[in-house]
């Protein structure tokens, strides 16, 4: 049964709070409508695009990185504890992907997990020293990549930091970084 626009804008609202992340056409899924009514939706309700949504989030999470400037991370990170974690999340656009077939350039999908290796680093230099990666799967046009990154442990002048990316709850690939750093913590 069909709600009322007071009331799916209403479940809107509480989506959105519960799960800024939540895309419009996923939200459009849900209730069943057009995209372009959630859009008209979230207008009224003064309820930003994803994307400001996305950098809300990540203003109030954010260690500052130290390795690299923040615009040189490939996606959006949204979550950073310096030398323990961090979350970022990679739109994927025409532009990072085949033509002909709309699958994603793998050189994007390793891009996202090694800046997010090196954001990681507690330190003004961060370098990638080895990287041992995997894809388990191809990433399409219009999908999103969060992709997860966890120190597992740190060696002298070393750091290795695991990174999983996943769309959805599906796991598209997986990584182990040695990153060289120039001082210990």
């Amino acid at each position: 049964m069909k709600k009322s626009k007071k009331e799916r804008q209403k479940l809107l609202q509480e989506t959105i709070e519960t799960n800024p992340f939540v895309t419009d056409e996923e939200l459009a899924k849900k209730f069943l409508v057009s995209v372009q009514t959630i859009r008209l939706d979230r207008m009224e309700l003064s309820i930003p695009e994803l994307r400001e949504r996305i950098k809300d989030v990540a203003k109030q999470q954010l260690d500052e990185v130290k390795a690299l400037p923040i615009e040189e991370v490939i996606g959006d990170i949204i979550d950073l504890q310096l030398d323990e974690s961090a979350i970022s999340i990679l739109q994927i656009g025409n532009e990072q992907v085949f033509s002909r077939t709309k699958i994603a350039r793998g050189h994007h999908l390793f891009a996202q997990a090694n800046s997010l290796a090196v954001a990681i680093i507690n330190d003004e230099l961060a370098l990638t020293a080895k990287a041992t990666i995997r894809f388990t799967r191809q990433v399409k046009v219009s999908e999103r990549v969060i992709a997860k990154a966890k120190v597992l442990k740190h060696e002298k002048d070393r750091t290795i930091v695991e990174v999983n990316s996943y769309v959805g709850q599906e796991k598209v690939f997986s990584g182990e970084f040695v990153m060289y750093r120039s001082t210990q913590s």
